[in-house]
């Protein structure tokens, strides 16, 4: 199973919507095939593993991370494929939430005779799969906050200049992280102050996939001159029902696609926007702020994780913008707390990335 999941873990592939599986089967210990699910509309791993067995795959052991899908998607059945090649046993980490699959795959496998185990490497699969289970399991998006700060907290110098607070390193690890998500989100003030292209440009080249790019605007500040509405990646613009019409018609002659949403605290409800982007697949979404855009995602507990960048630089003025604002906590006993912590080297920089414990804090 370990094979299995380092291959899930290592792909290269982003797989989205689908997960990221890793199988492997083995006929008299040894590994006769192996594969990993392919981007839409590609093979599902157990295939490409049954595929590269050949005939070996009758009276092996499969081992996968997911558990094997039984309906008819973009793909048949992973079900009828192992059970076509003769399969003998299956071990699967995890339970496929979905609700074409969810225990559905398990059931069909063991009506044909095939001994199946689940559990195996259920820690580590989860957490290679943590945005797809997040999606299935509530449809919405698994959220990243993502900020690089000074090492007092800012996010740029009391004039405003944000460039760069991060090194070359945490930049390039940044623009590598922007390929493997599905869309990208910042408010308004990022595009009015920084006039962010917010694309994928690994290496400096414009990556191949782009994520979708999301703009915050409540008050209808954005200009269609932006350079976000230019570029290969396309725009969303998520905003309330009320505004302004010569503005809306501006924005969509710029070429960007416009959802308005209820408000909630006087500014565009983050939840609704969320279950409208699970609805349209978005599976993995990276918010990289502003600090008024993430304290209104930390203060509804709309955050799954954290992935902060410390410059060892010191700001140090009084009226600098911080990384998250917000209603944020009154007392200490409130602060909202991460948990799992792990923390790498960026060059000069810091990553520090955790998941938040709502359970030891109260939110506003």
């Amino acid at each position: 199973m370990q094979r299995a999941l380092d291959l899930a873990r290592e792909t290269a592939d982003f797989t989205s919507p689908n997960p990221t599986v890793g199988a492997v089967v083995v006929n008299n210990g040894e590994i006769v095939g192996e594969g990993v699910t392919q981007p839409p509309p590609g093979a599902h791993a157990e295939v490409t593993a049954l595929q590269q067995a050949g005939d070996r795959a009758s009276g092996a052991t499969m081992y996968v991370t997911l558990e094997p899908c039984s309906h008819e998607g973009r793909t048949p059945p992973c079900t009828k494929a192992i059970i076509d090649a003769g399969i003998a046993e299956v071990h699967y980490s995890i339970l496929d939430p979905d609700p074409n699959v969810n225990g559905g795959g398990h059931a069909a496998l063991e009506a044909a005779g095939i001994a199946t185990v689940a559990g195996e490497g259920e820690d580590e699969a989860r957490l290679i799969n943590e945005a797809f289970l997040k999606h299935r399991t509530t449809g919405m998006p698994f959220v990243i906050a993502k900020f690089a700060a000074s090492i007092d907290g800012r996010i740029a110098a009391a004039s405003g200049d944000s460039r760069w607070i991060s090194g070359p390193e945490a930049r390039a690890w940044a623009h590598e992280r922007r390929t493997r998500i599905d869309a990208i989100l910042v408010g308004s003030s990022t595009i009015v102050v920084d006039d962010a292209l917010l694309t994928a440009r690994p290496n400096d080249v414009e990556a191949e996939r782009q994520p979708l790019r999301i703009v915050v605007d409540t008050r209808g500040r954005i200009p269609p001159m932006a350079r976000v509405f230019t570029g290969p990646a396309k725009t969303l613009v998520a905003t309330v029902e009320d505004a302004p019409a010569q503005w809306l018609a501006a924005i969509e002659a710029a070429g960007a696609e416009i959802v308005k949403l209820p408000r909630y605290d006087d500014r565009v409800d983050l939840k609704q926007l969320l279950q409208e982007l699970g609805r349209r697949d978005i599976v993995h979404l990276l918010v990289e702020g502003g600090g008024m855009v993430l304290g209104s995602f930390f203060d509804r507990n709309l955050v799954d994780k954290v992935q902060a960048i410390i410059a060892p630089l010191i700001v140090g003025a009084a009226d600098a913008h911080t990384a998250i604002s917000g209603k944020g906590a009154y007392r200490m006993a409130d602060a909202l707390r991460l948990r799992d912590i792990t923390v790498d080297r960026l060059g000069e920089d810091i990553l520090v990335t955790g998941y938040p414990n709502y359970d030891t804090a109260s939110s506003g």
